[in-house]
């Protein structure tokens, strides 16, 4: 089994995350943000860019969903034990919480691509005989308790990982914060490479900002203010005391309180959000700093089905590690083989909704997926905005409906829109096949990505950062029916890979359910009961256009020759 030994020789970049999804079996991860960290993570060990990644041990994970026949949801543990897949560290390092000391200690996780390169991962765990019964608690459970709890975990993150990267012997050229939870390392490293005092002028910084700023990138993914996380400076003096002067702080992370973004976007000199039109959003939202725009991807082994795999293996090898070989797609792939290769995904999402739902899908009906974090934004309920208009539509062109997806356990509106998905469920269950599965986890989703026809995603604009599960079916021949919001609006090539439904237009949102309903009704559904080589063609389009560009190999060279390489 590998050893710190075997990474620490060659400089790395490091790379903070809250969460990563690292494997179906280690629940590190709450939903879009992990997944792509953890596809980052897969991309970088198979083009061999040397990172080392650090994130929390989350031992009692994000959590396990339950629903009853309502669609109520309660939560239970998700835990998992490290010590079946990862080493101890070997070194523990200290934190100040409240004037107490904190100790940090953590497991190495090996990351292993599918081309046999490595990626170490750190996963810090302060679950330590050395500590308090409280401070124990502090990496198990994801995105769990109140304010202080989570500006305490960040704490751990932010300046224990650094630390635990000193202590360890890690060469790095540069910190890569992917979200804001981070951002307390560079304070850490302000700190390191704080000037002496007696060799300062009066009104001299004793901090080499420039310095720090130049070993720091910032990813961002939230476009809407209310997401980034802030913490009030009376709670962050009384758990980081003088840890940081209050006016240094201030000017770095803003006047009120502390803004973990802003105090990123202050501290590095990269900084870039996860899609075009999310770039801009973040300029207009940070004024005065320069963001740059590295679309996210997926990556193509993880998120293609086996049959589909198997048929680029045959006609386009090394697919893989150059997705964009994927654009010969229209030219050298039979259409029978995508449709083959499509029916067995197909069969194998009936298989699991039969199993896991209790529910029987059709192969012969159009099959729409939906599948993402329940919250209100995300607009789970649009297709059903007319309940009668769909049971018309659906008369005319059978369809079938698959559902998943967790609310957050303090999320009471996301809660309720499970219900009403529930709902709806019995309301048309005379005429539309719904089934909502449980617990969406990395394999639901695949299942769910490679065997629908088509994906839908409904966000109210301009709030889908980017949006990657479309990318997902993209890989697996399956079209994205979406609002020009995230990456559709550079994925959509109307009637090539997908469909948009409503107009490129923030303020359009009131108009989006009845675009749905015209867009399925007079164009999707027609097309895929009545020219099947025209829905071959779309099929085939969503692959030679989109899984050729939206993936993690080409996510990770653009940050290794951006970002990481200046």
């Amino acid at each position: 089994m590998a050893t710190i030994d075997n990474f620490t020789h060659e400089l790395r970049v490091a790379y903070f995350s809250m969460e990563i999804a690292l494997c179906d079996e280690i629940p590190t991860y709450a939903g879009g943000l992990g997944v792509l960290a953890g596809d980052a993570l897969r991309s970088a060990a198979d083009l061999e860019v040397p990172l080392v990644a650090i994130t929390l041990a989350s031992t009692e994970g994000y959590f396990r969903q339950v629903l009853d026949l309502e669609g109520r949801q309660t939560e239970q543990k998700d835990s998992w034990d490290p010590s079946l897949w990862a080493v101890p560290l070997g070194a523990i390092v200290a934190v100040t919480i409240e004037g107490r000391t904190v100790w940090v200690g953590g497991w190495l996780y090996v990351l292993k691509g599918h081309m046999n390169g490595e990626q170490p991962v750190l996963l810090l765990d302060t679950d330590l005989e050395q500590n308090g019964a409280e401070d124990r608690t502090l990496t198990r459970q994801l995105y769990g308790g109140d304010e202080a709890y989570r500006l305490k975990q960040e704490i751990v993150l932010g300046i224990g990982g650094t630390r635990m990267l000193q202590a360890l012997g890690f060469q790095l050229r540069q910190y890569h914060m992917n979200e804001g939870h981070s951002a307390l390392l560079a304070l850490e490293l302000l700190r390191r490479y704080a000037y002496p005092r007696g060799d300062l002028r009066p009104g001299e910084s004793s901090y080499d900002i420039p310095r720090v700023r130049e070993l720091c990138c910032f990813t961002t993914h939230t476009p809407v203010e209310a997401g980034h996380d802030k913490f009030s400076y009376a709670l962050v003096q009384r758990l980081l005391g003088d840890y940081i002067d209050l006016p240094t702080l201030q000017h770095l992370a803003g006047v009120e309180h502390l803004n973990m973004t802003r105090l990123a976007l202050s501290l590095s000199e990269y900084v870039n959000g996860v899609a075009r039109r999310h770039a801009e959003i973040s300029r207009h939202m940070f004024p005065g700093y320069r963001v740059h725009a590295i679309t996210n991807g997926v990556h193509p082994f993880t998120w293609t089905s086996l049959p589909f795999r198997q048929l680029y293996d045959a006609v386009l090898p090394g697919w893989c590690h150059e997705p964009e070989r994927l654009m010969r797609v229209a030219c050298c792939v039979a259409d029978e083989a995508i449709r083959v290769a499509h029916l067995q995904s197909k069969q194998g999402l009936i298989d699991k909704v039969r199993q896991e739902a209790g529910v029987t899908l059709k192969a012969d009906c159009f099959t729409i997926g939906f599948a993402r974090r329940m919250t209100a934004y995300k607009r789970p309920d649009l297709i059903f905005s007319d309940i009668n208009r769909l049971r018309q539509i659906a008369q005319r062109h059978p369809l079938q409906i698959v559902l998943a997806g967790k609310a957050h356990p303090k999320d009471q509106s996301g809660k309720r829109l499970i219900e009403t998905l529930h709902k709806h469920l019995h309301e048309l269950k005379d005429v539309v096949t719904i089934a909502y599965l449980p617990d969406y986890d990395m394999a639901t989703a695949l299942t769910l990505v490679a065997g629908v026809d088509v994906w839908l995603n409904t966000p109210l604009r301009p709030m889908e950062a980017s949006g990657t599960s479309g990318m997902k079916a993209a890989f697996n021949g399956v079209p994205h029916l979406s609002v020009l919001d995230g990456w559709w609006v550079e994925g959509c090539i109307e009637g090539i890979t997908g469909w948009a439904i409503g107009e490129d237009n923030v303020s359009a949102n009131g108009d989006d359910a009845e675009h749905l309903y015209q867009k399925l009704e007079q164009t999707v559904l027609p097309l895929y009961y009545q020219d099947a080589p025209g829905w071959t063609a779309v099929m085939k389009g969503a692959i030679s256009q989109s899984a050729s560009f939206f993936n993690s190999q080409r996510m990770m060279r653009r940050y290794a020759s951006e970002a990481y390489l200046r």
